[in-house]
């Protein structure tokens, strides 16, 4: 089970580093900028960039990159084995 977590985490990975690598770029792109350079025309492309506005698809563009990272974050969690019970509390139930 563990096995299959790691390879859907890897694909996920891959599917979404590209996307994510956008957002978190033109983000800052945004900030700086906004508060930095005081390119108040840039910030505006940079924002259409950062929503994929440019390309129409700002509707769907932030709910795919949000299933994405919740889909990162649950494999992610599950290969800790954070919520896994410890072999100590299984043997104590056993007997």
């Amino acid at each position: 089970m563990l096995r299959n977590f790691r390879k859907y985490h890897h694909q996920i990975g891959i599917i979404l580093c590209l996307p994510l690598f956008l957002t978190v770029l033109s983000g800052m792109g945004i900030t700086i900028s906004r508060e930095i350079l005081h390119q108040y025309d840039l910030s505006e492309t940079l924002t259409r960039l950062h929503t994929l506005e440019l390309f129409h698809l700002e509707k769907i563009y932030p709910l795919l990159n949000g299933l994405g990272l919740i889909g990162l974050l649950v494999t992610g969690v599950t290969m800790t084995r954070l919520f896994r019970k410890s072999r100590h509390q299984n043997s104590e139930a056993e007997k």
